[in-house]
């Protein structure tokens, strides 16, 4: 196996741990900022009554209640901790998994871990819960481990998920094809009634959230409760909840902000985010032929790769485009999902992946200061903005390491840049 691939457990964990103590730092600034983003969603409660999105507002509503604690500190714990699960649990997942370079570049696409850390609006926003809960998914629906746990798990987890973020529907079907996967012996009915029966507190949670809109009096409750208890403004996010009830409401901010000059963008950044899954889809296919009965259909589908597959999975991603203007955190999901769901193919065995991917391994291997240079540019080099109308930002590591050293020294970070873990990786494996 070549160097690069040899050492990946190492560099991954230099970056892993980069991240995690870079959004700790950031989290801890931005806990007390009065307009920040992620805080303000964290505010939505229970205590005009029950809403989309509240449950682990009331949650840290009623532990600094209890505990007479600053309601913002205690979601900056709850916030920390969290991320501190996800980046142990990405980096048992993902550790050991590349077996080419290819793998290895689409881990480390800017649209996925570094995402968070370059555009800390976004930081712990109520999409990591849905990330963690899919890695322990992934993690329980091991090809040895028994059908029935992954189910049991969707029917009493995938429900709370729901309540803290309940967009997490458009990427059921992601858990949805790892079932069938790991259940491909039973015959489809049988299965397909098992993933329906597993999804019903799902669907009941979805309903009773669709069918339970806060009123303008409930949400003044919430609005007043936090005040009062907490000397909180409910803005941005917790305040959207009282004018953005309707269905309507949902497509106003993606109406009003789109133009072509949006979707080019964004076409642009999945295409270039997205190219080196895309390929590893093109040139992967599924092992078993007899996953959801033999079709036509699914001939087709095995016998060609994964790209179409992956195409279906996706479509639900889409649709939340419509619903949600911040474009920059549905293309980071959609990634996410992506990039787990085919890494557990991997390491469960069930795709074969072709020698053509290979050709990028010989690129490394003979150019390694020329793809080095590559990988800096796509991996480091720039990132999408959280709003459908921001555009590209570039130079995504420097400013990270630049912003974060300059809040903590008050000075210059080239220095800092030229002493990263990646610096030193490239002088010690590739010079």
């Amino acid at each position: 196996m070549i160097s690069l691939v040899k050492k990946f457990n190492s560099l991954f964990f230099t970056f892993i741990v980069f991240i995690f103590f870079i959004a700790i730092f950031w989290l801890y600034q931005k806990h007390n900022v009065g307009n920040d983003s992620t805080i303000s969603e964290w505010l939505i409660n229970y205590q005009g009554g029950f809403t989309r999105r509240g449950l682990i507002g009331e949650i840290c509503f009623k532990i600094a209640s209890f505990f007479d604690l600053n309601l913002r500190f205690v979601i900056f714990l709850f916030q920390s901790f969290l991320f501190f699960i996800y980046s142990f649990l990405i980096y048992l997942f993902i550790k050991d998994v590349p077996k080419n370079i290819l793998t290895v570049i689409a881990i480390f696409s800017p649209i996925f871990l570094l995402y968070p850390i370059a555009e800390i609006e976004v930081l712990a926003r109520k999409e990591i819960f849905l990330y963690v809960g899919f890695i322990i998914f992934l993690n329980l629906s091991c090809i040895k481990k028994s059908n029935d746990i992954s189910l049991i798990y969707i029917f009493f987890i995938f429900p709370i998920l729901c309540l803290i973020w309940e967009p997490f529907v458009f990427f059921f079907t992601f858990p949805i094809f790892i079932l069938l996967i790991k259940n491909n012996e039973e015959p489809l009915k049988k299965i397909l009634l098992k993933i329906f029966l597993s999804l019903t507190s799902s669907l009941w949670v979805i309903m009773l959230i669709f069918l339970n809109r806060l009123t303008i009096d409930e949400h003044l409750i919430m609005v007043n409760s936090l005040m009062n208890n907490f000397g909180e403004s409910c803005y941005m996010s917790c305040a959207l909840l009282g004018t953005k009830s309707s269905i309507s409401a949902q497509f106003t901010p993606v109406i009003k902000h789109f133009s072509y000059e949006v979707f080019f963008r964004y076409s642009i950044i999945i295409l270039i985010g997205f190219s080196s899954l895309f390929i590893l889809f093109f040139n992967t296919k599924i092992k078993n032929k007899s996953i959801f009965l033999v079709s036509k259909f699914y001939k087709f589908v095995v016998s060609k790769n994964l790209f179409l597959i992956f195409s279906i999975l996706l479509f639900p991603s889409i649709i939340l485009l419509f619903f949600m203007s911040d474009w920059g955190r549905v293309v980071n999901m959609a990634y996410t999902f992506s990039i787990l769901t085919y890494l557990y193919l991997i390491k469960n065995n069930l795709v074969i992946v072709e020698k053509k991917v290979l050709i990028f391994d010989n690129f490394y291997i003979n150019k390694k200061k020329i793809f080095f240079i590559l990988f800096i540019i796509f991996a480091f080099g720039w990132n999408q903005k959280t709003a459908m109308t921001g555009d590209v930002s570039t130079n995504s590591l420097y400013k990270i390491i630049y912003n974060t050293s300059k809040k903590i020294f008050g000075f210059n970070s080239v220095r800092l840049f030229q002493n990263s873990p990646i610096i030193k990786f490239h002088k010690k494996y590739v010079e």
